[in-house]
């Protein structure tokens, strides 16, 4: 089971009805169209629309499975006195007195452009259950993080 808010659910849908009624239908007149061109054995353009249609189709089971196993989180239901799921989270870097925060998201809609970390990242495991006034070590790629956990917000989507 996948936990997620409805605006990463709903792109996740948006997502699928474009792979099927727009991209699918287009690689398969590609397909088809390339298939009409002569001997397959050496017909590169064959070979490419074909490698083209299966990715499509597996891209669709894939979110098809995503959305199967989701589950939508209703925000009004969680708590913000410990980290968690679709919830801010502004800490500070012991090691060099840096303020950051973070909502921690499903993998899906992770985008640190966004300020959006995945719930499976070093970080977020690492505040995963904590509270305010805590402080924490993750441990990443670079070394060891100490963080103090400053406040917890609950995001609303």
């Amino acid at each position: 089971m996948e936990y997620m808010s409805q605006e990463c659910y709903d792109q996740l849908v948006a997502e699928l009805q474009q792979l099927i009624n727009v991209d699918l239908p287009k690689a398969k007149s590609e397909l088809v169209e390339a298939r009409e061109k002569g001997d397959l054995s050496e017909n590169f353009e064959y070979h490419a629309a074909k490698r083209e249609h299966g990715r499509l189709l597996g891209r669709i089971r894939f979110k098809q499975r995503v959305l199967m196993n989701a589950r939508v989180l209703d925000t009004s239901l969680l708590d913000n006195d410990t980290v968690g799921l679709l919830r801010k989270v502004e800490f500070t870097n012991l090691g060099n007195n840096t303020r950051m925060a973070y909502t921690i998201v499903n993998p899906h809609e992770a985008n640190l452009k966004e300020g959006k970390i995945s719930i499976k990242s070093p970080i977020a495991e690492a505040l995963l259950g904590k509270k305010v006034g805590d402080v924490v070590e993750a441990q990443v790629p670079t070394g060891t993080l100490q963080l103090r956990i400053d406040n917890i917000v609950i995001t609303q989507k």
